[in-house]
């Protein structure tokens, strides 16, 4: 991972805290020092008590109540570390801080007006955006007519100040709000790609392990029999038994990594070998054309394919079955369809199986289908992918719908 990348990162996370309450006292640090930078509006007033223009009453009486102003704010800055503040309380606060604005104001002079800018920021910070909206304009007039009493100028200076920033933090809390719901949604979205990625695992898993233990567990029969009358034959069944647990590891190892794409032409190989064990006569295509099918719509067809073999060896009892690829032009365009049909007596259960459900889901992302039931003859299975192009209705005089690709005679 490079550099670039864990700055990315790091600038992600330390976004990712706006809006939060502080972790630990680093975090707590870093907000104080932010808030404080921005209690630089009250320089006038301290500047006013230092310069002894009041008496010493007068001063003191100031002292604390800007104490009192500043650790009001502030309480309200934080109000929502530990037991987050009521409405109701937060009122109260708010209100508090009003009177003592006007009360230094009207008492000490025009000097401590820079006070209603922080009950604007309090009022844009605090309150619920439907009354913020209309205290923050309140709390400009009432500025106003402050100033009226000796500091008309020094209030009108404030006033687009008082006003914008009362309204900025409205934004800036519409902005805290959005983070906090994107970061929310981020992981949301991040649990639905780990339970997305789970399922596709599982049916992974399901497809490749069912298809090799079922064969594993016919060629181990096979060699039991075999075994006190025929040494050699069980010597040959305990070898592919051990090539195909070796390939079955490969394999789910090739899926946990996500490389896993099977090709048609690979398990039409094995469903020949897997049917040869069970005894079950083959009819299978020899070399199928797959021009014009993109990978992905192959290896949807290559699990159908695996999945269907298996229902075949494990649960129908079948004695024959075919497999056929064929070139269809239907209303939607052209497409591929595989077709495995046997004459077994088909599987048991009243409704489709995880096997099945996970191939509907496979080719309904690259926009197949799939098709499964009894027949006459037995049971049949067909998937449907679509072609690239439309090379599929050329050639076909007369509106043909299809072509057979490929089976085995």
């Amino acid at each position: 991972m490079t550099e670039d990348t864990l700055s990315e990162q790091s600038r992600a996370r330390r976004l990712m805290r706006i809006g939060e309450s502080p972790r630990n006292v680093r975090e707590a640090l870093g907000k104080v020092l932010w808030i404080v930078i921005w209690l630089v509006f009250l320089s006038s007033p301290v500047h006013d008590l230092a310069a002894g223009h009041h008496t010493a009453g007068g001063t003191t009486a100031g002292a604390l109540g800007l104490a009192a102003f500043v650790g009001i704010y502030l309480t309200l800055v934080f109000r929502n570390m530990g037991k987050a503040f009521t409405g109701p309380v937060v009122a109260v606060l708010v209100i508090v801080l009003g009177v003592l604005a006007v009360l230094l104001c009207l008492t000490l002079g025009s000097a401590w007006l820079g006070l209603f800018v922080y009950l604007s920021v309090a009022c844009g910070t605090t309150f619920p955006l439907r009354i913020a909206y209309w205290t923050i304009p309140l709390t400009t007039a009432v500025m106003l007519l402050v100033g009226l009493h000796g500091g008309e100028r020094e209030a009108l200076n404030l006033v687009l100040l008082v006003l914008l920033i009362g309204f900025a933090m409205t934004g800036v809390r519409q902005l805290v709000r959005t983070t906090v719901e994107l970061r929310k949604a981020r992981a949301t979205v991040a649990q639905l790609a780990a339970n997305e990625e789970r399922l596709r695992l599982a049916r992974d898993l399901h497809d490749l392990l069912g298809h090799s233990l079922s064969l594993i567990t016919l060629k181990s029969e096979l060699a039991g029999r075999m075994l006190p009358d025929h040494p050699d034959k069980a010597a040959q069944q305990v070898t592919d038994i051990e090539n195909v647990s070796r390939q079955a590891l490969v394999d789910v190892r090739e899926a946990v990594t996500g490389y896993r794409r099977p090709r048609l032409s690979g398990e039409l190989a094995g469903a020949q070998v897997a049917l040869t064990a069970a005894d079950v006569t083959a009819d299978l295509p020899t070399e199928p054309d797959l021009a014009g099918v993109a990978e992905e719509n192959e290896s949807a067809l290559a699990w159908a394919l695996r999945e269907a073999i298996t229902n075949v060896v494990r649960h129908s009892g079948a004695r024959r079955c075919t497999v056929e690829l064929i070139r269809r032009q239907t209303l939607d365009g052209p497409h591929l369809e595989l077709s495995v049909e046997d004459d077994g007596s088909g599987g048991s259960g009243n409704g489709p199986g995880n096997g099945l459900s996970g191939l509907t889901e496979r080719l309904e992302k690259v926009g197949g289908a799939l098709e499964a039931g009894r027949t006459r003859r037995g049971f049949r299975l067909v998937a449907r992918v679509p072609l690239a192009g439309a090379e599929g209705a050329a050639g076909r005089p007369g509106g043909a719908t299809g072509d057979t690709v490929g089976s085995g005679a």
